[in-house]
């Protein structure tokens, strides 16, 4: 008996530092991310170099860690901890293989309540959207000819506020919304800096 005890809180252990480590490479990709924003420099390169070390160095762990361990769930590292993993993986544009391996193991875990379906649909957009094909779930965005923010094209339009509504997502238009207002300050901040 004493030695299965052992054994779990050894594993809650883990997780919890599994855990912590996820939170802190999230944290420093949106913190990096935050400064480029603020500074004006975000856009100003295809891939500044600044993110696009920690999107490497992180892309690295996080294939290390899903190996070990599948996905990180919610019973693994706790909500916020998945949180983190699917925005890493998300941001793990530069193997768009990973990202695509990820997709049938996100889906499990939503399936089974370990994700959140705003991963998949994020993810799965993501996806298509570099494969050059429409996304289903129009959360991915770009600048078009005139500097304003559109969504990527949308496999169905007419049933997409639908589709966001089932994940709790807020309207296509709501969401256009709030990425023009991102884009406009960076453009100041790029104006200012």
């Amino acid at each position: 008996m004493l030695v299965a005890q052992q054994r779990t809180l050894a594993i809650k252990i883990m997780n919890e530092q599994l855990k912590k480590e996820l939170i802190s490479m999230a944290d420093e990709d949106q913190r990096v991310l935050r400064e480029l924003h603020k500074s004006g420099e975000l856009g100003t390169v295809e891939y500044h170099p600044k993110i696009r070390q920690i999107h490497e160095r992180n892309t690295s762990r996080i294939k290390e860690i899903i190996t070990k361990n599948g996905w990180p769930g919610n019973d693994l590292v706790g909500t916020h901890g998945a949180d983190a993993a699917w925005y890493i993986t998300q941001h793990s544009v530069l193997d768009t293989e990973f990202m695509n391996s990820c997709l049938p193991l996100l889906q499990d875990a939503v399936a089974n309540k370990q994700a959140e379906g705003r991963h998949l649909a994020f993810l799965l957009d993501k996806t298509l959207t570099m494969a050059g094909k429409p996304q289903k779930y129009g959360t991915q965005f770009k600048n078009n000819e005139e500097g304003k923010i559109v969504s990527f094209p949308i496999e169905n339009p007419e049933i997409v506020d639908d589709l966001r509504a089932d994940l709790g997502l807020e309207t296509l238009a709501q969401r256009t919304s709030h990425m023009q207002r991102l884009e406009d300050e960076v453009v100041n901040n790029r104006k200012e800096g």
